[in-house]
């Protein structure tokens, strides 16, 4: 076979894209600016093999523009040049349609070299790129440009296109192929969502199928043989990714840093770091709260250094992230008062505000009651003096209970000092 089986197979039509259906679906943002014929800079970004090239193919192949495509990873200033240079040309009166893969290997001089030519619509950019392109992506290329996040395909359709594969393969080879049960579902869920993994590994089992009297098998044993799970990445929409997540949170919760270390890395090899840096930065608020208030503060600088770095280095801060709050004292006193403040709003809907609390200045001839009296607390003595702050129907609610850590009591007692205080001097 003169092309690799993916190439062969590359959808032609957005309809036969697999996945993205947030993005390509009926009504959904991407595909409407498609269908529209008017496409303006775009930045595709997401895991490898999961149809972004294949999309920019797509736009390409129904635009009437002058078509140039660059990789980032062999493209130079002067093939930059050279694409500009066709600005103003005959074959160039549509417009200039410029595919950029893989942006993230140009430097910035070579990114911002584009933005003259992209700014005033003579060059329309498509660019892909695996990394956040918030970070590997020149800033004003980014505030002119349509950034669209493409996710790891779902098993169950990418269980569709490994069957679509085995189909073309028995044209290529020329007999029937079998795959034993399971083969085609085990293919999609050891691939990642990555449906470029998925097919190469439908071509190299066809080329190991096993004969047999109607052509040839293609055992589970082959499957797992060459299924490549090297990066262990799994589908995001699976019960697999929450799992996960769920397990950190109770590892740090448990104050088990080695099993949250442990389900980090199995994230970190997943190549899911950004779910792995929200879940931590929730775990700060949600598990630590108030018994370690800079656990926030610490975690949110590891959390930013660790997506600026990028893989594989993220993880160092991301170690660190994970050891702090797995040994750190824990509380959900403020999640617990949220929540049951959450809860009353849901239930009373939006109640009046007593009125010392209202930003009124005036009373009209009618007003029962003249004046605001807010009582200021820095007027008082520990700058407290006592005054209804909720409103009148629930005047009496306690949502928020100290917690039993050394943070939170020494607070509790700051509290019941300026209390007793003003109590005292009040009498």
């Amino acid at each position: 076979m003169e092309k690799p089986l993916a190439d062969l197979i590359r959808p032609k039509s957005l309809d036969d894209v697999v996945g993205q259906k947030h993005l390509l679906g009926a009504g959904k943002p991407l595909r409407r600016i498609i269908d529209s014929g008017h496409i303006p800079n775009l930045i595709f970004y997401g895991p490898s093999g999961v149809g972004k090239t294949t999309v920019a193919r797509i736009i390409a192949e129904k635009t009437s523009m002058s078509l140039h495509k660059l990789n980032g990873t062999s493209a130079s200033t002067a093939d930059i040049r050279d694409v500009v240079a066709q600005i103003g040309t005959f074959s160039s009166m549509n417009g200039i349609l410029l595919y950029l893969d893989e942006i993230q290997y140009l430097n910035k001089k070579q990114q911002q070299s584009l933005l003259e030519y992209i700014e005033n619509g003579q060059i329309t950019l498509i660019a892909s790129t695996t990394e956040n392109p918030y970070f590997a992506v020149y800033n004003a290329l980014i505030s002119r440009s349509t950034v669209f996040e493409f996710k790891p395909v779902p098993s169950v359709e990418l269980e569709r296109a490994v069957e679509r594969a085995f189909q073309c393969m028995e044209g290529q080879l020329g007999m029937k192929l079998e795959p034993e049960d399971g083969v085609c579902s085990y293919i999609a869920r050891g691939s990642g969502g990555d449906v470029r993994k998925a097919v190469n590994t439908v071509e190299l089992s066809s080329l190991s199928a096993e004969p047999c009297e109607n052509g040839a098998v293609v055992t589970m044993e082959t499957a797992v043989s060459l299924t490549q799970r090297s990066n262990m990445r799994y589908d995001r929409d699976n019960d697999q990714h929450y799992d996960l997540l769920s397990a950190l949170q109770k590892s740090i919760r448990g104050s088990d840093e080695n099993a949250a270390l442990h389900y980090a890395a199995r994230l970190i090899k997943a190549g899911d770091l950004l779910s792995l840096c929200r879940r931590l930065l929730v775990i700060a608020s949600e598990d630590v709260g108030l018994a370690y208030p800079q656990a926030i503060v610490v975690t949110k600088a590891c959390v930013d250094s660790a997506l600026q770095l990028g893989l594989p280095e993220a993880r160092l801060p991301i170690a660190e992230a994970i050891v702090l709050l797995s040994t750190a004292p824990k509380s959900n006193s403020a999640y617990l008062a949220m929540d049951a403040a959450i809860a009353d709003v849901e239930k009373y809907g939006a109640l009046d505000f007593p009125r010392h609390l209202q930003n009124k200045h005036f009373d009209g001839e009618g007003a029962e009651v003249k004046g605001q009296n807010y009582l200021y607390p820095h007027d008082y003595p520990n700058h407290y003096v006592k005054q209804q702050y909720l409103p009148d129907d629930i005047k009496d609610k306690v949502y928020y209970e100290f917690g039993q850590n050394k943070q939170e009591q020494a607070a509790a007692m700051y509290r019941k000092k300026i209390f007793s205080e003003y109590s005292f001097k009040k009498k």
